[in-house]
């Protein structure tokens, strides 16, 4: 009985983490009912590593496949990227990044990790955000885990439409649409091979 519980546990685990592979260990012991240490346990019987390496492996897959931005100009850690189709990006908050007074994060830090992944998202060499309609749904506060994702919606020659949703475990924070041209090798209009 014990140990079909364990098996049960274990296949709900894996379960939950290839749905979501950056779920903390506190999140899976309230989704399972069961304790921390129970859950760094399981983990460990089952070769699985904590959430900040999870993250880390993830981040290095996805950076091999951007082409618009390069790695150190992705604000946030880049999870998953399929590129033309979808992203996700993960951003820590600190209280660095807040108001003193309020200890709400400042918007900007929203904005800058939503508008790096639209970007990372388009395939091409050259992209520029040429156009953002953005709302931000609730104040978010340092210690919460920003997840980003970003899906293009629409695309039209070099004009990609790219959707953004930040959320906060499952509250929504952030809402973007990020209109996304690709300039196809050309920066500013000079083709890119003639500025040497």
């Amino acid at each position: 009985m014990l140990q079909t519980r364990r098996v049960e546990r274990h296949q709900l685990l894996k379960q939950l983490l290839r749905d979501d592979p950056l779920r903390t260990d506190e999140e899976l012991a309230r989704a399972l009912t069961v304790s921390v240490p129970t859950i760094r346990l399981d983990r460990l019987y089952l070769g699985i590593p904590e959430v900040r390496l999870r993250a880390q492996g993830l981040a290095r897959q996805a950076v091999v496949g951007l082409r618009a931005l390069e790695g150190q100009e992705m604000v946030g850690d880049l999870v998953d990227l399929a590129i033309g189709r979808h992203a996700v990006s993960v951003l820590d908050t600190t209280a660095d990044m807040t108001f003193r007074r309020s200890g709400v994060v400042r918007s900007q830090h929203l904005f800058a990790q939503a508008d790096s992944l639209a970007l990372s998202v388009v395939d091409g060499d050259w992209a520029l955000t040429g156009l953002a309609n953005s709302k931000f749904k609730r104040p978010v506060f340092a210690g919460e885990r920003l997840v980003a994702r970003a899906e293009v919606i629409r695309r039209r020659q070099s004009r990609y439409v790219v959707l953004v949703v930040t959320q906060v475990q499952s509250a929504v924070v952030f809402r973007g649409k990020f209109l996304v041209v690709d300039l196809g090798g050309r920066q500013g209009g000079i083709d890119h091979a003639d500025r040497n």
